[in-house]
């Protein structure tokens, strides 16, 4: 269940052309989490936007965070949903911070962005 959250976060994220989107399992190496969703966004908006997507799609399936941060500057939002803790950066923040390189040791998750007009599918049937 974790990791199809994290793909549905990463999805979302996707969908609103969050950049650069990563998903790494780093259960395995810290005990507070399963996964980290990285996002970039290009600016302020956009950073929201992006988090907004999130949200709505893990409410979707009956989630919701426990902790947000960042909401107010917007340079980066953290969203934690206890097993999974999905961050969205401006890309310059992220550059900065690194988060990849200090989590170099978690493994990738392939995903691929929802297919184009899934939503209208599913909505149809």
């Amino acid at each position: 269940m974790p990791r199809t959250l994290a793909v549905r976060a990463a999805r979302a994220a996707a969908e609103k052309q969050g950049r650069d989107i990563r998903v790494l399992q780093v259960r395995d190496l810290i005990a507070i989490t399963d996964y980290f969703v990285i996002v970039s966004g290009a600016t302020d908006r956009q950073v929201k936007a992006i988090g907004g997507a999130v949200e709505e799609e893990l409410r979707r399936s009956g989630s919701k965070p426990i902790r947000r941060e960042g909401e107010r500057d917007l340079r980066w939002l953290l969203l934690d949903y206890a097993d999974i803790i999905v961050h969205v950066l401006h890309e310059e923040d992220r550059a900065y911070y690194e988060l990849e390189r200090l989590w170099k040791d978690a493994p990738d998750v392939r995903w691929e962005p929802a297919e184009k007009g899934s939503k209208a599918k599913s909505a149809q049937r």
